[in-house]
């Protein structure tokens, strides 16, 4: 599944990237962790101004970005991410990957997390949006020439062999006063539509990348962005000269929106500072 990980993801966000819209990737280099051993370490933009739900949109700027940073240490990984504009704004995911049906309570190692926190997702019978259901990727209604695996049937999680959980513990904190909740809310709404499709997609591709040794996938992976990091740049909005001279993001603020942001606690920056701290994550995890 290391190998199906690397190769959606890729996939995924060359399909998802276009317009000026999608996934910048940044840098994708080897890094060594003290506790985790060797690894790998990425860091992705991702421009989302058109997919905000109307009441983000009122006080986003009309161009920003998101920064994604991960350590994949697999079977573990651990991703950040952070708002161009939203100092106050931060969302950490841990994920472990076990070969087991998600029958382990404290994978963690740490403090199990209460079970009311524990959402399961089922790639299966989960719904999702129209706009993303494609019936090649329905796990119902798909087979694998390579494998002989498939359709998935009901309980399969119960009986289905080989089986793997990915483990999400997810905190996000946005501490602006009166969104904080509906922020909230709709990010882990978002973050579990994304895993939904993701796995879905990681699974029904199955042939596609079944077979393929790690270095195969990370030349294919490099190809990806490539053309992923092109079709980004397709829209003048996010080409130009390097970040550290592009004008602040305030310029795309007017002078009323600005004020109105400043007395919810918001400070708008420029794309030229360093990435956010990290460490104001205070949401119970899930």
């Amino acid at each position: 599944y290391r190998i199906g990980q690397l190769y959606m993801i890729s996939k995924h966000s060359c399909e998802q990237s276009g317009g000026g819209e999608g996934v910048e990737v940044m840098r994708n280099e080897a890094d060594m962790h003290p506790q985790h051993g060797q690894g790998q370490l990425t860091e992705k933009r991702i421009y989302l101004s058109s997919k905000l739900p109307a009441w983000a949109r009122a006080f986003a700027p009309r161009f920003f970005y998101v920064t994604e940073k991960a350590w994949n240490f697999y079977p573990y990984t651990i991703t950040e991410y952070s708002v161009s504009f939203l100092p106050k704004f931060s969302i950490r995911i841990e994920t472990r990957f076990e070969n087991n049906n998600g029958d382990n309570d404290n994978v963690f190692g740490d403090t199990p997390t209460p079970p009311e926190n524990v959402s399961f997702l089922d790639i299966l019978s989960d719904p999702i949006s129209e706009r993303h259901y494609n019936e090649s990727e329905d796990p119902s209604r798909w087979m694998s020439s390579k494998t002989g695996r498939g359709p998935l049937e009901k309980g399969w999680r119960d009986d289905h062999k080989p089986i793997m959980c990915s483990y999400k513990r997810v905190q996000c904190s946005f501490e602006v006063y009166g969104f904080q909740t509906k922020t909230e809310d709709f990010i882990h709404k978002s973050i579990q539509d994304i895993l939904l499709v993701g796995h879905r997609q990681a699974v029904t591709w199955i042939d596609e990348w079944h077979g393929l040794s790690l270095d195969e996938v990370r030349k294919y992976e490099q190809t990806m962005q490539e053309k992923t990091n092109s079709k980004v740049k397709s829209n003048p909005c996010n080409t130009g000269p390097p970040a550290a001279s592009r004008p602040a993001f305030s310029r795309s603020i007017s002078v009323t929106d600005e004020r109105s942001l400043k007395k919810m606690g918001v400070t708008t920056v420029d794309m030229s500072e360093s990435p956010l701290p990290h460490s104001r994550l205070h949401s119970t995890p899930e």
